[in-house]
């Protein structure tokens, strides 16, 4: 299901035009990558969580050269699947 999917679901079910539908979708998104952005956390229940986390900076190779090249720190988005969803999708 890509995002565009999504949207056009919750007009048909919510009876939305597709662009409120399209605001309310961007909405949610937004909230989420704020919150992460600001080292929050991002819990729905039943389906599982969002956090980051931090990954150190390490040394590298450049394949084509074979150079070592340093790669800088970063933060990554890591999601966790809820209990009730793995359930749900094992059967």
């Amino acid at each position: 299901m890509t995002k565009s999917d999504l949207v056009t679901l919750l007009a048909e079910k919510e009876k939305l035009a597709e662009t409120t539908a399209k605001r309310i979708v961007n909405m949610v998104f937004n909230g989420f990558t704020e919150e992460l952005k600001n080292g929050g956390r991002v819990e729905i229940r039943g389906f599982g969580s969002f956090t980051v986390k931090n990954y150190g900076g390490y040394t590298g190779r450049n394949p084509m050269s074979g150079k070592n090249i340093p790669v800088k720190p970063k933060r990554m988005p890591f999601f966790k699947v809820g209990k009730e969803l793995k359930e749900r999708v094992d059967g």
